[in-house]
């Protein structure tokens, strides 16, 4: 028996009215509506426009060779990840090792510090190590605030002075004293200006400050280096209550060396992780969800293999989408990959931390997802068309 005879009229209107408007976009099942065919973004997005963040419609760019050429010709990404409120370090800001360095700084004392002090020919004057004890034990430490005691010179202020400074006021004292004074100030143990170097590195803690100047990479260094989980591009360095985002990844890859910061007493370095640097692949895949990037480096061929690629059942190939929205205005990109050649060109496509990959349903899957949902209900509707009720003769109820 044909079912839509057996269904009273008010259903089969009903189910005539879902049938059109199935066929006018498939939209009454929620998430069942399609991409495809779309110029620009149906959503408003957050543009900067000047000084304004106003909602504005996104034009969607199609992945083509030319648009690959266009982004090979500006490689170097913008130093940073558009979200940090960081200030990128720069030469401007601060002191770097760049191909024109500044003048490097002597070390000043502080302190802690320890410093030996020869006065040749005069041993009485100096405390000679021995064979039991370390140049540091028997050397000068410097106080806390800051000065020194020596023999016919008094109690001076070593704080804030240079080797070289401190040697030309110890000889220039002991000269009453001494004819012709041949001194020497060395440096035994750097004690009183320290950097933190905390995160993802291997041996995390304090690094001393010596009168070798320290830049972020050499911290990093010497605490071991970068663990596993580290993001190359995310170190943050705060000074002085300022925090200024160090890109050493861009060191690696293009030699972006103004970004070598030297330390500085005090300075704090962390290295982030990179469980930031996600990007997201949704909609037909055989395994959505979330990737978590390699320094930076993927791209939309990697990113669909390691989701396992489309649903070869589900998936509408021409209408595969990238969504970027760490930038000032957000990008819109789209790949038509019914060819096999078409995924040279998402291999040479670079994705950036937070895209969004999303990959299209096939028209005719939508067309059956919404039937799987209305077809229960409409054989609900048919089974009870047919119920037999024995206290009324077999007959329905009148209302």
């Amino acid at each position: 028996m044909n079912m839509s005879s057996a269904l009273p009229d008010g259903v089969r209107s009903l189910l005539a009215c879902l049938a059109a408007s199935i066929l006018a976009g498939c939209t009454i099942v929620p998430g069942n509506q399609g991409y495809s065919n779309r110029d620009e973004s149906e959503v408003r997005l957050p543009v900067q426009q000047g000084d304004v963040l106003a909602p504005a419609n996104i034009k969607i760019k199609p992945i083509t060779a030319e648009l690959i050429i266009d982004l090979f010709k500006s490689a170097r990404p913008p130093t940073g990840d558009g979200t940090s409120t960081a200030k990128v370090a720069s030469k401007n800001n601060l002191r770097f090792t760049g191909d024109q360095p500044a003048a490097v700084p002597e070390y000043r004392l502080g302190p802690g510090d320890i410093v030996s002090i020869i006065v040749w020919d005069h041993p009485e004057l100096t405390i000679p190590a021995g064979s039991f004890r370390s140049a540091e034990q028997a050397g000068t430490v410097i106080a806390e605030d800051g000065t020194i005691f020596f023999p016919y010179v008094g109690v001076i202020k070593a704080q804030g002075k240079t080797t070289s400074e401190l040697r030309a006021i110890l000889s220039t004292k002991l000269a009453k004293f001494i004819e012709r004074v041949q001194l020497d100030v060395r440096m035994v143990a750097f004690r009183s200006q320290q950097v933190y170097v905390v995160g993802e590195v291997a041996k995390p803690g304090i690094q001393q400050v010596t009168d070798i100047p320290m830049t972020v990479l050499d911290a990093v260094n010497r605490a071991g280096g970068f663990t596993p989980e580290a993001d190359y591009s995310r170190v943050l360095l705060t000074r002085r209550g300022t925090t200024y985002l160090v890109d050493i990844q861009a060191m690696y890859d293009y030699g972006v060396r103004e970004q070598n910061v030297m330390l500085e007493q005090g300075d704090i370095v962390n290295v982030s992780d990179r469980s930031y640097n996600k990007i997201f692949v949704l909609g037909e895949v055989t395994k959505p969800g979330s990737l978590v990037m390699n320094k930076k480096r993927s791209t939309l061929a990697e990113a669909l293999s390691d989701a396992g690629y489309i649903n070869q059942t589900t998936a509408d190939p021409r209408w595969i989408y990238v969504m970027r929205g760490d930038t000032e205005e957000p990008q819109l990109y789209h790949l038509d990959s019914r060819a096999p050649d078409a995924m040279l060109l998402a291999d040479r496509f670079p994705l950036r931390p937070r895209d969004i990959v999303y990959v299209d349903t096939a028209p005719v899957v939508r067309w059956q997802r919404v039937i799987a949902n209305i077809l229960p209900t409409a054989t609900m509707l048919n089974l009870t068309s047919q119920t037999y009720y024995p206290l009324f003769g077999g007959r329905q109820p009148s209302r």
